[in-house]
């Protein structure tokens, strides 16, 4: 068996007798909690969806560049060539967009998981590749987080939103001190498995395990199991956290419960938040009745929450997925207010968190050294897109857009190359995306897989897997530093990326591998990071590669922000204009924009559920437990969450019986952008009028009379919609839909066939 690594951990494969092929793969006998993704390998690596050879889009070929209608059609065919010839197309292509249009008609849209090796880092090897040639249009923030990113600055300052992210309060500080953990979204196990570069073992789950032994857990969510059963759930209608925070903020402040000496010398705008939980401002006082109405948690548990919040040491907790949603930045801006009320923050244990059970690194406590870097060298073009707008930057050129207090104009794309990533997964309302590819007049798209996106592109070229190259892995807080040898050889005609962009760019004139190889990058970048200051003791690469690795230091956070703010709040101020935490903030005001004020508050969604409406369900789009995003959708483990052999509904028994839906039926579920089929499981896990569909099975459009997405990728469904005008981050996490029973003939899943291939 050999050791590899990616973004779910590092486990062991077993490969052929003939050396080509993996045949097994299992977890490392000393990980007891490894991913379940692990099982997904075998079946991915040679399976009939990966891409064999360079392959052009027929009518592309034929017809030349420029926008086409028929862009991702079922039935397009692809005609297989050479790689040179491959090559000399797509720098003809680069060259023209560039001579005739400018750098930023490029979009360099890697984004995604692609790979968890420090060298062969899709996005980063893109990156370099398209600065190499004059730059590109960019984007910036993350699906995961965009709201969050652009907010917290402005309420804490740059660096405290840094120390928020990768310095947070330790699941080993929640064991020893925090006697009440208020986690607004759950804390789901299934997330903290994955680590973007990985971990050489999965901790964050036993150390959750730990804490919940000593602290007890609250959780607030539309489902129960989005905690460990020891948890204590409080339904809550998705959308809603924001209005219960705010009248857990009323409760301490009618009752005499905030800590008004924490909030004199820490914060400003606590007075503005007073006067709007006490109605003063609006007429509407945040009372637990007023929030029971919209959240249906109710009135007597919210105001026995907030006394037992204020009675010991508590840690609030906003997951990612709070802010994944229309006003979503609210959810995140009223967790930081109710925190500071309770005047907890710096300590240890206490305070606020914007992360646990979204992530495997976050929370374990160590900072960890740098780790080596392939350099991406400098990009001249200035202009750049938040990653969730890519369809208004294809559909609106020219256009502007509000984003965090200025303007942003969208420069008219030509071409996009598209590298370890899936929008197909990511991005919301695929109809529209669909729609915003075929303005382009070339996508290029470099995939291990035909992908949904990949079907999309015009040109396609075939990648080596992360079993197929060399590399080095670690994750953040990592305990080691991996050497991740190539396990089998490259399928078909795959080649390493950075072979591929090592070849462009002499045909373009530009020099992306200074004379190097990739295994010569592999080990310059070590080196280079052993000698750098910070760097732990290291052996040279030679016996490094040797011993397979070597050991990182684990020493906990040093000296986080919050707590040197706490301690001095003059001597260490925060990075805001005030040096405070901006419970109102004068510069968002300022900014005078229709959806943030200064400081946070309840907005009733435009998409609100209502009995008795066409779509009177409000489906949760999560994030699923046994893959990573939509890679290796087809492996074992991800179809063995399948129902009838498409992506599972999940349903309470009283609107399930209301529509006639018992377990293993197949239901069409609508919204008015689009439809899917998908298969039923009955639970009293949520509350009555919520569904929950996992995001990232593979968009299969090929029977468009029966619905939109056969396969049940929950995109076709929702909003291409920001959260708001400050942070233009995705609203991709909820939508209203309409669920019934299918009853004709189920149509074959074939997401995960190749297209038409000729040669």
């Amino acid at each position: 068996m050999q050791e590899t690594s990616s973004h779910w951990g590092t486990y062991l494969v077993e490969v052929s007798a003939d050396g080509r092929d993996v045949v097994a793969a299992r977890p490392h006998a000393d990980d007891p909690d490894a991913a379940p993704a692990i099982g997904n390998v075998v079946d991915a690596h040679r399976h009939r969806s990966r891409v064999a050879r360079p392959a052009v889009r027929r009518r592309w070929l034929e017809r030349g560049p420029g926008p086409d209608p028929r862009r991702g059609d079922v039935g397009e065919e692809y005609v297989e060539v050479d790689w040179g010839t491959a090559l000399d197309l797509l720098a003809r292509e680069l060259d023209r967009v560039r001579s005739g249009f400018g750098n930023r008609a490029i979009f360099g849209g890697s984004y995604g998981w692609g790979s968890a090796g420090r060298l062969h880092h899709a996005q980063g090897q893109l990156h370099r590749f398209l600065n190499s040639i004059g730059g590109y249009t960019r984007s910036v923030n993350d699906y995961s987080r965009g709201a969050s990113a652009v907010l917290l600055p402005h309420l804490i300052g740059p660096r405290a939103a840094l120390d928020l992210r990768y310095r947070p309060p330790s699941w080993a500080d929640v064991a020893e001190h925090t006697d009440l953990l208020v986690t607004f979204g759950g804390v789901r196990r299934s997330n903290t498995w994955v680590v973007p570069g990985g971990h050489a073992r999965q901790v964050t789950p036993g150390l959750a395990r730990a804490a919940a032994r000593t602290t007890r857990v609250v959780s607030l969510s539309a489902q129960r199991d989005d905690a460990d059963p020891g948890a204590e759930w409080v339904g809550v209608m998705p959308g809603t956290d924001t209005a219960v925070m705010l009248a857990l903020v009323h409760v301490l402040v009618v009752d005499g419960l905030a800590d008004d000496a924490f909030l004199a010398t820490h914060a400003v705008g606590a007075d503005e938040v007073r006067r709007y939980v006490l109605g003063e401002t609006d007429g509407v006082p945040k009372t637990p009745e007023w929030a029971a109405r919209i959240s249906r948690a109710p009135a007597g548990v919210i105001r026995d929450l907030a006394h037992r919040m204020a009675a010991g040491r508590t840690l609030v907790n906003v997951v990612y997925a709070l802010q994944r949603g229309e006003n979503g930045e609210q959810a995140v801006f009223a967790g930081l207010t109710l925190a500071a009320f309770l005047g907890q923050v710096g300590l240890p244990g206490g305070g606020f968190a914007h992360g646990f059970g979204s992530m495997g690194d976050y929370g374990v406590g160590i900072a960890g050294p740098p780790l080596p870097t392939f350099p991406q060298g400098r990009n001249p073009v200035p202009d750049f897109i938040p990653c969730a707008r890519i369809g208004d930057l294809l559909l609106h050129p020219g256009a502007e857009i509000p984003y965090d207090g200025g303007r942003l104009r969208l420069p008219r794309v030509r071409l996009a190359y598209w590298a370890g990533g899936n929008p197909f997964h990511h991005h919301q309302d695929l109809l529209r995306l669909r729609r915003a590819l075929s303005t382009l007049d070339t996508f290029v798209v470099n995939e291990t897989h035909w992908t949904p996106t990949a079907r999309h592109a015009d040109v396609v070229l075939p990648v080596a897997s992360t079993l197929e190259r060399d590399d080095v892995a670690a994750g953040a807080g990592d305990s080691r530093l991996r050497a991740v040898p190539r396990a089998v050889p490259p399928f078909g005609e795959a080649r390493e990326e950075f072979w591929i962009y090592a070849r462009l760019a002499e045909r373009l004139g530009a020099d992306f591998a200074e004379g190097l190889d990739s295994r010569q990058w592999l080990e310059r970048i070590y080196e280079d990071w052993r000698a750098a200051p910070g760097s732990p003791p290291a052996p040279p690469f030679a016996r490094f590669w040797r011993d397979g690795g070597v050991e990182l230091p684990r020493e906990p956070y040093r000296d986080p922000v919050f707590t040197a703010f706490r301690a001095d709040p003059a001597a260490n101020p925060l990075g805001t204009p005030s040096g405070r935490i901006e419970l109102c903030s004068a510069r968002l005001a300022g900014f005078d924009l229709p959806d943030v004020a200064g400081h946070a508050r309840w907005r009733e969604p435009t998409q609100w559920w209502r009995a008795g409406g066409e779509y009177d369900l409000h489906l949760l789009c999560n994030q699923p437990s046994h893959r990573l995003h939509s890679q290796l959708d087809m492996g074992a483990a991800s179809r063995s969450t399948k129902v009838a052999g498409r992506e599972p509904l999940r349903l309470h028994p009283s609107d399930a019986a209301a529509r006639g839906l018992v377990d293993g039926d197949v239901a069409l579920v609508r919204s008015p952008r689009g439809s899917l089929l998908a298969g039923v499981v009955v639970t009293d896990a949520l509350l009555p009028g919520v569904a929950r569909m996992h995001t990232g099975a593979w968009f299969d459009p090929s029977a468009p009379e029966v619905a939109d997405c056969v396969n049940g990728n929950v995109n076709v469904l929702t909003r291409d919609v920001a959260t708001s005008t400050l942070t233009q981050a995705t609203s991709g996490a909820h939508v209203l839909v309409a669920v019934s029973r299918y009853d004709g003939p189920v149509p074959p899943v074939r997401a995960y066939e190749p297209p038409v291939l000729v040669r």
